[in-house]
């Protein structure tokens, strides 16, 4: 059945894939966790617009998307739509009665709500927009702080340019039932502002949670974070119910943090969510696991170490990564307090290790979500991104973080098993996708990129001029 969507405008390239994501789960796609959902857009729409038309399967599953999303704001049963409220009223009129009555009926409470996206309207409005509902023959009572069923009245009337909001075409007014509605709450509850124990480069609230729902996450599912930090990551997945898991190569932060009260342990006790299995000082260059060890996590969700704020680290120090030194044991009495040498760890290196960790030890069908950096030229986005045999890409979401750079979520399904085949043909492709892609991969040098002086354009006039930033933002939201 048809549904008219209506998404947050915020991080417009998330929404769709956050929404199919939680179809999946949700049982959409007729026992598969992965598919394609049938979309449209309303009339002379912008494809940014918030209004979409999407089929889904049953109610039950659009209320199940709609409570746990973080970007969708609703999704409602169109009873009509509109350029006027003369064709709103005529679509309304025409809608199946077997449809509208149950909704009718003179034991039922009732709530309408008047929204018009990208402007505030003055309560005066919103009563004059009330009135012309009236020949809809609603026989039950008002009721605003608990109703039975819930109505919204909605357009994207007229609202000025230069604003960052996608250009309107022609007005277009909505009306429909509520089926569910996102619970952005969370947002406020898991806010970093007010988390006991954070570093700096602490995944926030809104796009852990959204990692979360891009790896399918629920009660039972076993998540891994091999770059755990403060553990923002698993605190959304605990969340939703995952036994979670951790490693960072800082002994400091997994064993330490600032004190016994402020830790990563502190954080899951401040938001009484289950305790992680473990937290482990591991290195993602030298896994901890035994060789035998396969197929063990559901999903694997991080951020790695791309080096604006913080760059990767591995084992072993320079001197010994060169040879100046030979490998060496850390006797009995020095182990307590040692905090092993680490020497720069390459993104293209990073990257690397993380797939064939995930191609060994997540289960079929697991999902590997991470995000990517990618250097922006001429406002484009380089599309080749890491590949593994193990794993389909089904989804990339950008999100800019300036204009020099970006970061790509990166959604990949595992799909074949891991064998030793398998792991020389990635190897390859490794090596391929390393010699073909710019040197920073290789020097895990982002910092530098993003950091250089800016370029600046002399006009006519002979004054400086930067590049002025766009009166549509889109993706900048």
């Amino acid at each position: 059945m048809w549904y008219l969507c209506v998404f947050y405008h915020r991080l417009l390239e998330y929404r769709k894939p956050e929404f199919e994501s939680l179809a999946g789960l949700f049982g959409a796609f007729a026992g598969s966790t992965t598919g394609s959902l049938e979309w449209r857009l309303p009339e002379d729409q912008h494809p940014d617009s918030p209004f979409h038309f999407v089929n889904i399967p049953s109610e039950e599953i659009a209320r199940n998307i709609a409570s746990r999303s973080i970007l969708v704001k609703g999704i409602y049963e169109l009873w009509g739509e509109g350029q006027s409220f003369e064709e709103l009223e005529e679509a309304i009129k025409s809608y199946s009665d077997e449809q509208k009555l149950p909704y009718l009926t003179p034991d039922s409470t009732f709530k309408i709500t008047v929204e018009s996206f990208g402007k505030v309207i003055s309560f005066h409005e919103q009563n004059i927009r009330l009135q012309k509902l009236a020949f809809i023959p609603f026989k039950g009572r008002v009721n605003l702080k608990n109703p039975d069923h819930k109505f919204f009245l909605m357009d994207n009337d007229d609202y000025g340019s230069e604003n960052g909001l996608p250009p309107i075409v022609e007005r277009r007014i909505f009306f429909g039932r509520e089926i569910g509605a996102a619970d952005r709450k969370i947002l406020q509850t898991y806010q970093l502002k007010s988390r006991k124990y954070l570093g700096p480069t602490a995944m926030d609230a809104e796009m852990a949670f959204l990692m979360a729902n891009q790896a399918q996450v629920r009660t039972g599912k076993l998540v891994y974070d091999p770059f755990v930090g403060t553990g923002s990551i698993l605190i959304a997945a605990a969340h939703f119910g995952a036994m979670t898991m951790g490693a960072d190569i800082d002994i400091r932060v997994v064993r330490d943090g600032r004190g016994p009260d402020c830790n990563v342990w502190s954080n899951f006790k401040q938001y009484e969510l289950p305790m992680p299995l473990s937290l482990l000082r591991a290195d993602n260059n030298l896994p901890p696991w035994r060789s035998g060890l396969k197929e063990v996590f559901d999903a694997i969700i991080c951020d790695p170490p791309y080096g604006v704020r913080a760059g990767g680290r591995k084992s072993g120090g320079r001197k010994l990564l060169k040879g100046v030194v030979a490998p060496y044991t850390v006797p009995d009495d020095k182990r307590t307090g040692h905090i092993p040498s680490t020497a720069p760890y390459s993104l293209v290196e990073c990257v690397h290790d993380l797939l064939d960790l995930a191609a060994r030890m997540l289960v079929p069908g697991g999902r590997l979500v991470y995000f990517y950096p990618v250097l922006r030229d001429n406002e484009s986005v380089d599309p080749n991104f890491p590949e593994h045999p193990c794993f389909e890409l089904i989804a990339s979401c950008e999100q800019i973080l300036s204009y020099r750079y970006s970061r790509v979520l990166l959604t990949m399904i595992k799909i074949a098993p891991y064998t030793e085949d398998i792991a020389e043909a990635a190897r390859i492709r490794h090596l391929e996708f390393k010699e073909n892609h710019l040197k920073w991969l290789e020097d895990g040098n982002l910092h530098s990129a993003v950091f250089e002086p800016a370029e600046i354009q002399i006009n006519g006039s002979g004054d400086a001029k930067f590049g002025t930033k766009p009166k549509y933002r889109g993706k900048y939201v």
